[in-house]
C-alpha cells in the first residue's frame, strides 16, 4: 500500500495539476480528443491483502466515482473511438486478469448488476486443472481460480470473456512459434469452446514492454483477435492503433485511479508506445 509520504506528495500533484486537467479537458472536448482509458483488476478480495488485490469497498468506491465522471464502455465500444479519429467524452473500460475467483463474489455481481460493462481475461489452463497461478504458488499464496461454470455464467450475464494465454506465460520470452501460437490462438480457441461463446480479445500477462512480442501481436492478428490488451500504462488517443489497447492498473489507491483517468500529464508525454509491427491496413481498418 502507498505510504503516507509518497500518498501526499501524490495529493500534492494531483491537485496542484487540477487547473491543467481542467483545460486540457475542456480543449480535448473541443477537438474531440480525449483519450479512452482502459483499466485492468486481477483480484477483488477482503483477505491476502498485495499488490494485485482491492478490497471489494475500494473497488466499489472507485467504480462509483468512475460511473458519476466517465462514459463507461466496453473494449468495443473503445475501439470504436479510437478508430473514429474523434472522442468527444471521456470514457474507462473495466478489464480484469487472470482469473481469481474470489472476483465472483461481489465485485462482477456489481459490475453486472450496474450494467458495467467489462472484459474478463482467463488463463485457459489454470481454469481447465482448477490450478493456482504460478506467481501466487512462489509466493506462498495459492488462491483458487475460475471454474468454467462460473466464466460461463459471467459469459450470459453480458461479461465479455478474454484470452489470456494457456499458463501465465512471459511471452517476451518466447520465440517458438508452436508455443507462442498453442499460448495465444489455441488456448483463446478452446477458451470460446468452453464458454460456448467467441473469444474476441486477448491480453498479455505481465503487459509491460519485455513481455511483448512482435511475433505474438502477429499470431493474435492472425487468430482474428479484434485487439490485444498490454499493461504498462499508457493512453489510447482517437486515431491511435485500435488493435492494440493500452492499459493502467487499477490500483488499490483511488487517488492514484484518479489521476491516471484525468490524464497525468506525466503519463500522457512520458509512455513510449509499443510498437507491435502490424501491416498499416490493420491499423488504419474502418
Amino acid at each position: 500500500m502507498i505510504n503516507a509520504l509518497k500518498q501526499s506528495l501524490l495529493a500534492a500533484y494531483y491537485y496542484g495539476t487540477t487547473p491543467y486537467r481542467r483545460l486540457a479537458a475542456a480543449r480535448a472536448a473541443h477537438q474531440g480528443r480525449f483519450p479512452v482509458v482502459v483499466l485492468f483488476y486481477h483480484r477483488v478480495s477482503d483477505t491476502g491483502e498485495d499488490s494485485c488485490t482491492i478490497s471489494n469497498q475500494a473497488f466499489i468506491e472507485q467504480i462509483d466515482w468512475l460511473r458519476e465522471r466517465f462514459d463507461m464502455i466496453s473494449l468495443e465500444e473503445a475501439q470504436r473511438r479510437i478508430r473514429g479519429g474523434a472522442c468527444e467524452r471521456p470514457g474507462v473500460a473495466i478489464t480484469f486478469d487472470d482469473g481469481y475467483a474470489e472476483n465472483c463474489e461481489q465485485a462482477l455481481p456489481y459490475l453486472i448488476e450496474h450494467r458495467v460493462p467489462c472484459t474478463y481475461f482467463a488463463c485457459t489452463g489454470n481454469v481447465v486443472e482448477g490450478l493456482p497461478f504460478p506467481h501466487d504458488v512462489a509466493a506462498g499464496t495459492p488462491r483458487p481460480v475460475n471454474t468454467i461454470a462460473q466464466l460461463r455464467a459471467l459469459s450470459a450475464a453480458g461479461v465479455e470473456i478474454g484470452a489470456h494465454t494457456r499458463s501465465h506465460a512471459d511471452l517476451g520470452r518466447l520465440h517458438d512459434p508452436h508455443r507462442l501460437r498453442d499460448e495465444i490462438a489455441d488456448a483463446g480457441k478452446e477458451m470460446a469452446e468452453l464458454i460456448g461463446w467467441p473469444v474476441r480479445y486477448f491480453a498479455f500477462p505481465f503487459g509491460q514492454h519485455c513481455n511483448l512480442n512482435a511475433q505474438a501481436f502477429r499470431i493474435a492478428r492472425e487468430a482474428g483477435y479484434e485487439a490485444v490488451c498490454s499493461a504498462y500504462g499508457g493512453y489510447n488517443f482517437p486515431g491511435d492503433d485500435d488493435f492494440h489497447l493500452q492499459r493502467f492498473h487499477g490500483d488499490p489507491n483511488l487517488l492514484r485511479v484518479k489521476n491516471w483517468v484525468t490524464v497525468d500529464p506525466r503519463k500522457r508525454f512520458g509512455v513510449k508506445r509499443y510498437q507491435c509491427d502490424l501491416p498499416a491496413a490493420r491499423r488504419n481498418a474502418p
